[in-house]
């Protein structure tokens, strides 16, 4: 399949490929992860720096019929529902457009069943007419057991079903998934092979994919393969307290002060009363880091990828000497801490960047505890939090506290 802005030439080919915008399209069943899908991948694009919305039909949907009735709204031979569903999903590409095409935004995520051929080639017109690219996801699963996982944790708290209870939501939402099975077309190795799309299996068990184009495609993919959806909890910390802390200076390799050394103690004591199963302990190259992890008596990584944001020449200074010494510099930072670079290390962009294997292999693991450093743990923690970039050297990350990350419903975290 062509780019739909068909470019001219060599040279504007190779513009488009970086510039033009894309269109992920979610496909599939209710209960089936598309919603977790579509909410990971968004906060993770948004974080590499890659301006993404998310567009929920269903969230068109209840706006507009503010009550909903029963499943029967969703029935094929329902016409009412189908010109409702049909104007809500008009409305939210019309939002796409003006995302995409006026606000400057990069990827938007269509997510909704989108579960005939018909539906899916509409939008591939539409991306066409507006010089968009498109990269289809569909999520199938068979099995029962998640998909009533799904159900219970995610769909039963769905608006939709505020004044059910237990019993009348579960069957009513089974009448819905119903109601899409009948006229449920899969993406077709042989019908859709000019389409670029990636199919999930049973939440990770298989993968299908076809015709990647471009590198924001690559990475999609690359993430989606990663992505699973095995209850765990993640623990961040930052090592215990340093000489360096104590004297106000910035960076360094200093070791642990008294007080770092008593925090490392008290850590082990706090994992041993959490009584993790399969902990795993990640730690940066560095003495303070390292130190703190050593008192945990558990076996542990280390990480280069973890080490402190590098702070150049102004490393192991204190702020005042910075805002003496490099009055320019420390101006500069105070206009935008996300994208400043000390003179010769590294900014939070940077750091991002250099940060994202690790939230690649944290995705793919279960329990995790990572020991890192204040700038590193705001990366991290803005990941998950789904934090901007304005807002995410801020993030308040102190000394000798531990925070725990759970994945509940919609494929958000709970914090503690």
């Amino acid at each position: 399949m062509r780019c739909s802005c068909r470019p001219r030439n060599t040279h504007d080919r190779a513009v488009c490929m970086t510039n033009c915008p894309t269109l992920i399209v979610t496909v599939g069943l209710p209960a089936r992860g598309k919603t977790y899908i579509s909410k990971k991948l968004t906060r993770y694009l948004n974080w590499i720096g890659v301006s993404t919305k998310e567009f929920n039909v269903g969230q068109y949907r209840r706006e507009c019929m503010k009550i909903y009735k029963s499943f029967e709204f969703f029935s094929p031979d329902n016409e009412e529902g189908l010109k409702v569903r049909r104007q809500c999903a008009m409305a939210a590409l019309n939002d796409v457009r003006e995302y995409l095409s006026v606000k400057g935004g990069h990827v938007a995520v269509f997510d909704a069943t989108n579960t005939t051929r018909e539906r899916r080639a509409t939008i591939v017109k539409f991306a066409e007419q507006n010089g968009f690219k498109v990269f289809f996801v569909e999520s199938l699963c068979d099995d029962k057991d998640i998909i009533a996982q799904n159900i219970v944790q995610v769909k039963l708290g769905s608006p939709d079903y505020i004044h059910c209870n237990t019993e009348e939501a579960i069957e009513d939402f089974m009448n819905r998934i119903k109601c899409y099975e009948s006229s449920y077309q899969s993406l077709d190795e042989i019908l859709d092979r000019d389409l670029s799309y990636i199919k999930i299996m049973d939440v990770g068990r298989r993968y299908l994919v076809n015709r990647v184009l471009d590198h924001i495609q690559s990475r999609i993919v690359y993430y989606l393969m990663n992505i699973h959806i095995t209850p765990r909890s993640i623990y961040l910390c930052r090592h215990g307290e340093s000489d360096l802390n104590i004297k106000g200076r910035i960076g360094g390799d200093s070791g642990l002060s008294a007080r770092g050394k008593e925090f490392a103690r008290r850590l082990r004591k706090f994992i041993q009363e959490q009584n993790i199963k399969d902990l795993k302990v990640w730690t940066s190259q560095m003495k303070r880091a390292i130190q703190t992890a050593e008192c945990l008596g558990v076996p542990y990584e280390q990480w280069k990828t973890l080490n402190e944001i590098d702070a150049g020449v102004c490393e192991e200074m204190m702020y005042e000497e910075i805002q003496e010494h490099y009055p320019l510099e420390f101006a500069l930072r105070d206009q935008d801490k996300y994208r400043y670079r000390y003179p010769k290390g590294e900014s939070y962009e940077d750091l991002v960047q250099r940060l994202e294997p690790v939230i690649m292999e944290l995705e793919r693991q279960e329990n995790v505890l990572v020991i890192c450093h204040q700038a590193v743990m705001r990366c991290l923690l803005a990941y998950f939090l789904d934090k901007t970039a304005e807002e995410l050297p801020y993030l308040k990350c102190s000394l000798h506290t531990v925070l725990k990350l759970t994945p509940v419903a919609y494929g958000e975290l709970e914090l503690f």
